[in-house]
């Protein structure tokens, strides 16, 4: 009988770390995939930059689709009045990014972008941190 008792512990653990093995891939699948179950369908980061060197200035906006659906007709305005203050993009599909460059007259004060989707979103320039001893500094 002692033997019996043994064999039915056994198998209980061996049951139990069956379920807690299930248990945790399955609630490292749902903390993988939350991101995507949680995300608009329609969303968009815009991240200007804008670096200031001893002789010259760089300036680069980076745009770039954290909705899960694709965004059509993305309209990027500099500011500034003249002809090439305003850059149009035909779609950025889910996770995509995009990388442009202002025109040489943009004041680089802030940047706006419009979708067809309804978004519409003006984030200023931001200068990144700069450590000394790195070129720039």
């Amino acid at each position: 009988m002692a033997h019996w008792i043994t064999r039915s512990l056994h198998g209980q653990g061996l049951i139990f770390t069956l379920v807690a093995a299930a248990a945790a891939v399955i609630l490292i699948v749902l903390l993988l995939s939350a991101p995507s179950i949680f995300a608009k369908d329609y969303s968009i980061d815009v991240d200007p930059i804008k670096d200031s060197q001893n002789l010259f200035s760089t300036a680069r906006v980076t745009i770039t689709n954290t909705g899960k659906l694709p965004l059509t007709n993305i309209i990027v305005n500099y500011g500034g009045s003249s002809n090439h203050a305003i850059e149009k993009l035909a779609s950025l599909s889910p996770s995509d990014k995009v990388i442009l460059s202002p025109p040489d007259d943009s004041p680089l004060k802030s940047v706006t972008v419009i979708t067809d989707q309804g978004l519409n979103l003006t984030k200023g320039y931001r200068t990144p941190f700069k450590i000394p001893g790195m070129m720039g500094s």
